[in-house]
């Protein structure tokens, strides 16, 4: 699957994860799946499916990937593109790799790089991507939730963090130690779909709380440890389900720790 010159997440892609973490996603917990050790999670039917509540969870993650060979376009995110491309290359934590596509742009470019999903079905896919691009030696591929297994702290030049939508109890406290992870003079790279998208008609979970705008989530670096560089909510066409185009906005933050 590739995507648009538009859209270079891939508007088919948006629309099916809106489908799934939306509270009218269809799909449930294949059989293929990791099983969830007990005690199992709550789980509720939706759409003729059951699921588990744990929108954040392998197992979820897992089924989601499932419904598809392949669900996301390949091609490295816009934003990273956008705000790497001229950083000098050294050791980065890509956080939620999905199936590779930033992974296999930063080795291209020299990075050692350290991809991290919380799903072993889209890591399994990752570490395909990255042996058909020949970049096996320069990227190690993990399954983890970062949840609970923090990465270390200040090793790493760049900390990419795209679209990791998380609950603010949640989010904050992954945040700091994402933040943390960054080595003296390294960038901190986060991206996430900006608020205004739930007024756009753009297909998004209807949960303000995980829409955290550029300038809360640049507000919560302290100025002493980072020199802010860029808070933008950066515009880009989205394709809707019935075919239209709409402006989206993603919240782009890139900040500079202090050596």
């Amino acid at each position: 699957m590739t995507s648009s010159p538009a859209d270079p997440f891939g508007a088919a892609s948006e629309r099916r994860v809106a489908a799934l973490v939306a509270d009218d996603r269809v799909h449930g917990l294949a059989t293929a799946t990791t099983a969830v050790a007990t005690p199992t999670p709550p789980t509720r039917p939706t759409g003729g499916a059951t699921v588990t509540e744990d929108r954040w969870s392998a197992a979820f993650w897992d089924a989601h990937y499932d419904t598809r060979p392949q669900i996301w376009s390949g091609d490295a995110n816009a934003a990273l593109v956008a705000e790497a491309a001229d950083l000098p290359p050294g050791r980065a934590l890509d956080v939620g790799c999905g199936e590779g596509g930033d992974a296999v742009w930063l080795a291209a470019r020299g990075w050692r790089v350290d991809a991290v999903d919380v799903s072993p079905v889209a890591v399994e896919r990752a570490r395909a991507a990255v042996q058909r691009a020949g970049w096996a030696d320069a990227v190690t591929l993990t399954a983890a939730d970062l949840r609970s297994d923090p990465p270390a702290a200040g090793v790493y030049d760049l900390v990419n963090a795209q679209f990791l939508h998380l609950p603010p109890d949640v989010r904050r406290p992954l945040y700091a130690a994402l933040a943390d992870a960054v080595a003296p003079g390294g960038t901190l790279l986060l991206v996430l779909h900006h608020p205004r998208d739930l007024a756009a008609g753009i297909p998004r979970p209807p949960e303000p709380e995980l829409f955290p705008d550029e300038h809360e989530l640049a507000g919560a670096l302290d100025p002493d440890r980072w020199e802010v560089l860029v808070t933008d909510a950066r515009p880009r066409p989205v394709t809707l389900p019935d075919g239209s185009t709409v402006t989206g906005h993603d919240a782009v933050v890139r900040a500079r720790r202090r050596a």
